[in-house]
C-alpha cells in the first residue's frame, strides 16, 4: 500500500524541483563536460510550521533517493518570548527527519516597510547568508497556493501592475536559489500530510494576528471572497499569478530589447523616442532606470513611475520628480536625466 494522497502530492512535488535542481546542477559554469557532477546540497527553510514540516519531510524522504544532500535552516525573528528555545527544537526536529547540516539564525528584525516586510527582508538576508555559507545549490520554501492567492491580492490592493498581481515565483533569486515546490498544492495537503505523518507542527500566532495585513486577508478577505463568489477562488487567483508572470516577463524582456533604441551616444534616455514606445514598456524602461540610478526596488511604487511618465507623456515645464533613495528624475533638453542627488 502506497502513501496517503497528500504525502505522495508533497513527495512528488519536491521530487520533480530535485530533478530541475539537478539539471542545472549539472550544466553548471565551468565544470568539464567529462566531470560527473558532484551531490548538490539543497537547504529546507523551515518555521516549524505545517507548509514547511511537510516540505522538509518530503525533502528527506526524496533527497537520498536522488542523490542529493539535504539539510535544514530555521530563522528566529526574535519577535515571540521562547523564540530561541522554538527554534532550537525546529532545528532538532529536522535533524530527527535526517537532515544534515541544520542550524538555527537568529536575526535582528528593523523597522524600514512594515513589520512584515521587515521580518521578511531579515529572513531572506539569513537564507542567503546560510546558503553561502554551506555552498547550497538551492532553498526550498513552503509557499502553498493559498500564499500564492494571498499574495496576488495585496498586490491587487497596492495596485502596483501586472508585475505585483504575478505572485511568487516558482523559482527566484541569484542564480535560480530559491525553489517553491508547493505552488500548486494547497496549505490543507500540507497540513493533511503533516498529520498522517505524525509530525508535530508550530502555528505561529502572529499568522492569527488581526494587526498583521495578511493575517486579516487570509482569516477574514479570502473567505468573504469564496462566501460572495464561490469556491475557486484560491485556484483561480493561482491561476492570474501565472498568467500574469508570462506576460509581465514578456513585456520586461520587450523593454529590455526597446532601452538601448532609447538612449544616446552618450546613453541618456530620449524623450522623443520614449514617447513612441507602448506605455507598458516604456515604464518599465523608466523603471529599470531608476532603479540603475539607486532608487530601491522594493520602495519603488507604480506613482512613482506615472509621476515620472509625465515628464515624457504630459510635458509642461514641470520640475523635478523625487524618488525613493534619493533619487531624482528631471527633463532637460529632451532628455530624460535620472540620478542621485
Amino acid at each position: 500500500m502506497g502513501p496517503h494522497p497528500a504525502v505522495a502530492a508533497i513527495r512528488l512535488a519536491v521530487r520533480r524541483v530535485l530533478n530541475d535542481i539537478l539539471d542545472d546542477h549539472g550544466r553548471a559554469p565551468g565544470r568539464p563536460a567529462h566531470e560527473p557532477p558532484s551531490s548538490p546540497l539543497v537547504l529546507v527553510a523551515c518555521s516549524g510550521g505545517a507548509d514547511s514540516m511537510a516540505l522538509a519531510s518530503a525533502l528527506a524522504f526524496e533527497a537520498p533517493r536522488l542523490g542529493v544532500r539535504a539539510g535544514g535552516v530555521t530563522v528566529d525573528h526574535g519577535l515571540q518570548a521562547g523564540s530561541d528555545l522554538r527554534a532550537a527544537d525546529v532545528a532538532s526536529r529536522l535533524r530527527e527527519l535526517g537532515l544534515e547540516p541544520v542550524e538555527s539564525v537568529a536575526v535582528t528584525v528593523g523597522r524600514e516597510g512594515g513589520p512584515e516586510a521587515a521580518a521578511r527582508d531579515a529572513r531572506y538576508a539569513a537564507l542567503d547568508a546560510a546558503a553561502d555559507r554551506h555552498g547550497a545549490a538551492a532553498v526550498l520554501l513552503g509557499h502553498t497556493r493559498d500564499d500564492q492567492a494571498e499574495t496576488v491580492l495585496l498586490g491587487l490592493a497596492r495596485g502596483s501592475g501586472i508585475r505585483s498581481l504575478s505572485g511568487m515565483a516558482a523559482v527566484s533569486g541569484a542564480d535560480g536559489r530559491y525553489r517553491r515546490p508547493f505552488l500548486q498544492l494547497d496549505r490543507q495537503t500540507a497540513r493533511k500530510a503533516c498529520m498522517v505523518q505524525s509530525l508535530s507542527v508550530w502555528d505561529d500566532p502572529h499568522n492569527a494576528d488581526p494587526a498583521y495585513t495578511r493575517s486579516r486577508l487570509r482569516h477574514e478577505g479570502l473567505p468573504a471572497l469564496e462566501k460572495a463568489l464561490g469556491k475557486g477562488v484560491v485556484e483561480a487567483l493561482a491561476r492570474t499569478a501565472q498568467l500574469s508572470r508570462d506576460d509581465a516577463d514578456a513585456l520586461d524582456a520587450w523593454a529590455g530589447r526597446a532601452e538601448a533604441g532609447v538612449r544616446d551616444a552618450d546613453g541618456r534616455l530620449e524623450c522623443a523616442a520614449l514617447h513612441d514606445l507602448p506605455p507598458a514598456v516604456r515604464r518599465r524602461v523608466l523603471r529599470r532606470a531608476a532603479i540603475e540610478a539607486g532608487a530601491p526596488a522594493g520602495s519603488l511604487f507604480a506613482r512613482h513611475i506615472e509621476e515620472v511618465d509625465r515628464l515624457i507623456t504630459g510635458w509642461r515645464g514641470q520640475g523635478a520628480i523625487n524618488l525613493p533613495g534619493r533619487v531624482v528624475a528631471r527633463r532637460q533638453g529632451g532628455r530624460l536625466v535620472i540620478r542621485q542627488g
